[in-house]
């Protein structure tokens, strides 16, 4: 157990894939991440903070020698589902730090916030974040607003398992000889996933939907030079990420809206109606290219909280700051 804060930071993304550890320095010096692929469980508490220091502490320890700092005096966790499964981490995981490393300045951040930091920086402007589901957020530097991020079965329009879903209904449609079908998308489903009469049953047992919808976003995308249908699934896709970009963006000043996640290395046949939507919606838009990911943006939130530089607004929910107590 250390006494005294050091002069060293803790950066943190965890997600649906496990943890990525970094520890570095206020002055821009970082370890190689360390990782572990086991997913933090969450429960009738939501994200168990014993679990995740089970998987941190091994992580950290191994970190610190070849950090060279002296302790570790501030700590970032991005982590997802902090919004809505949060409370045990914030009741515990500051005091579990505190007693394990020393750290004294912690911050525990949804994983929508350091999606946001690592594509656009510190400053304002909204980032849509589409891998398997979707969420956009944004802020003016005062607040923050997040839209969609609701899931499969309610929202996450234009994401991946939206974009599957549309190909497969699609699909479906060519194969009962309704309108609105796809000769190309049959194929390709039945290329993917055998006989379409038989993907109900293997498709609605299954506790991963949301990835398997997913899967089928390259056949999509494969046909969209070529089929109208599928174009058009693209097409409403940015409609719907520009109307959540539109949503969460500042009314005032440039518009800088960032683009992070999985699903824009499909490449123009989505960035091409994307950019030309968010124009629509958001004129003289300036979309920016995403300079990091989370881990990037725990980092780059680390590195300003250690600085006491930080302009990112606080907020019990997607970025919840625990400083020393004076007395």
């Amino acid at each position: 157990m250390h006494s005294a804060a050091g002069d060293g930071f803790l950066a943190v993304d965890s997600g649906g894939s496990g943890l990525r550890v970094v520890v570095g320095t206020p002055d821009g010096g970082t370890t190689a991440p360390r990782e572990s692929r086991v997913p933090v469980r969450t429960g009738p508490r939501g994200i168990d903070p014993g679990h995740l220091m089970e998987q941190l502490v091994p992580l950290v320890r191994g970190l610190l020698p070849e950090s060279g700092v002296s302790g570790l005096g501030t700590a970032v966790v991005g982590a997802a589902g902090l919004a809505t499964l949060g409370d045990a981490l914030r009741a515990e995981l500051p005091g579990a730090l505190e007693r394990e490393f020393g750290v004294r300045t912690v911050a525990l951040v949804a994983d929508a916030v350091t999606a946001y930091t690592g594509a656009l920086g510190p400053r304002a402007g909204a980032v849509v974040a589409a891998g398997t589901g979707l969420i956009a957020v944004g802020t003016d530097l005062r607040t923050w607003r997040r839209a969609d991020g609701w899931g499969h079965l309610l929202g996450d329009c234009g994401g991946g398992a939206w974009i599957g879903r549309a190909g497969l209904e699609a699909a479906l449609r060519a194969h009962d000889g309704r309108s609105g079908g796809s000769a190309a998308l049959l194929a390709r489903a039945e290329e993917s996933f055998g006989p379409v009469r038989e993907l109900p049953g293997r498709l609605y047992p299954r506790t991963d939907r949301p990835a398997v919808l997913a899967s089928f976003v390259p056949q999509v995308a494969a046909c969209a030079e070529s089929d109208p249908v599928a174009r058009g699934i693209l097409r409403e896709a940015a409609r719907h990420m520009a109307d959540s970009a539109a949503a969460v963006c500042p009314a005032q000043g440039e518009a800088h809206v960032g683009l992070t996640g999985g699903l824009f290395r499909m490449g123009a046949p989505l960035l091409v109606p994307l950019e030309e939507e968010l124009e629509r919606r958001l004129p003289g838009v300036r979309v920016v290219p995403a300079a990091g990911g989370p881990l990037e943006g725990s980092v780059q939130i680390a590195t300003d909280l250690a600085r006491g530089s930080l302009r990112l607004p606080p907020d019990a929910a997607m970025l919840y700051v625990v400083t020393p107590k004076r007395g």
